[in-house]
């Protein structure tokens, strides 16, 4: 039977991949925080998948881990995964979501060393990376240069994972840009947006209160971008690859389409801008050309941006409905 290790297991893309996998056959490890309040519902959620509780600011541990469970497959996709939670926590973002990177590709390269086989380790890079991109689309050759703690945590990861390439190990980093479903948390601003809209539509709410409506972002599906990690995996040769869907859209656009979902037209009297949602730093615009993982990793997204916004304002309206 063969096996994988999920970091960050209890994530959007956490639970995606691990359902994915189990389905598969594959024994499952995940890595879940001890202090994740949630963790206790995914125990329940997933019987089937071997928990280890574990600090991502403890890399050393993590070697420990790696070599411990020796996983076919491991997939890191743990870190904190905000940009502005990044601005409040700098210094706790660079070492779970950058250092922490060092110690499972130092696991790996442990195990390739003992056992004489090389993980097939997946890195979920992000297109934060890229910072303030001087030219869209931006594809693998974009110069890395980040504007934000999280960009920078990112790209030292990102970095890592050609380092320990280098070395022999099998490591792939997948350049993820912003992908969503029903699963995202309300701390992101998609999220927040839909579940928001239900709310107003079903009397709940009055205003939606948000940042810069002006940033354009390239927006997917998560399981597709999860089915990309599994190919990327699983190609024959260790690689980068941007994950994107090569169309952009305002955060304006992903508002309106969500009121009108929901039967409101007149979004603008419904929103109000608040400079506290404002980041320090925020890129105009993340697009990402994904060619060379259509080419090599015969991967497409399956899923356009409205119908993103649809099921995502669907199922909060579902929701509070259910609970009347």
């Amino acid at each position: 039977m063969p096996v994988a290790l999920i970091t960050g297991v209890s994530g959007q893309d956490g639970t995606f991949l691990a359902e994915r996998l189990l389905a598969e056959g594959f024994e499952v490890h995940g890595l879940v925080r001890p202090s994740d309040p949630s963790r206790h519902d995914v125990f329940r959620a997933y019987p089937d998948i071997v928990f280890h509780e574990g600090d991502l600011a403890e890399p050393s541990r993590l070697v420990d881990l790696v070599r411990d469970v020796a996983p076919d497959e491991l997939y890191n996709l743990a870190g904190i995964s905000s940009v502005a939670q990044s601005w409040d926590e700098p210094v706790a973002t660079g070492i779970v979501t950058g250092v922490a990177v060092a110690g499972i590709l130092e696991g790996a390269a442990r195990v390739a060393e003992e056992q004489g086989r090389s993980p097939r380790v997946v890195q979920a890079s992000s297109a934060e990376i890229f910072g303030w991109p001087a030219t869209a689309p931006q594809d693998e050759t974009t110069a890395v240069r980040p504007v934000s703690p999280y960009g920078a945590a990112k790209a030292y990861a990102h970095h890592m994972v050609s380092v320990y390439r280098s070395r022999g190990v099998h490591a792939s980093a997948c350049i993820l840009y912003n992908h969503e479903s029903t699963r995202r948390p309300r701390t992101f601003v998609t999220r927040k947006i839909t579940s928001a809209v239900a709310g107003i539509a079903r009397g709940d709410g009055t205003m939606l209160a948000l940042g810069n409506l002006d940033a354009r972002r390239d927006w997917g599906w998560a399981p597709d971008y999860v089915d990309a990690m599994v190919r990327a995996a699983r190609h024959e040769r260790a690689d980068d690859f941007v994950i994107a869907t090569g169309t952009s859209h305002t955060v304006s656009d992903f508002v309106r389409i969500a009121f009108a979902r929901a039967g409101i037209e007149d979004w603008r009297s419904r929103v109000e801008i608040d400079a506290r949602f404002s980041r320090p730093v925020d890129s105009p615009e993340f697009v990402g050309d994904a060619s060379k993982a259509r080419r090599l990793l015969c991967w497409g997204p399956s899923v356009t941006f409205e119908e993103i916004v649809h099921r995502m304002v669907d199922h909060d309206l579902a929701g509070l409905d259910g609970g009347r």
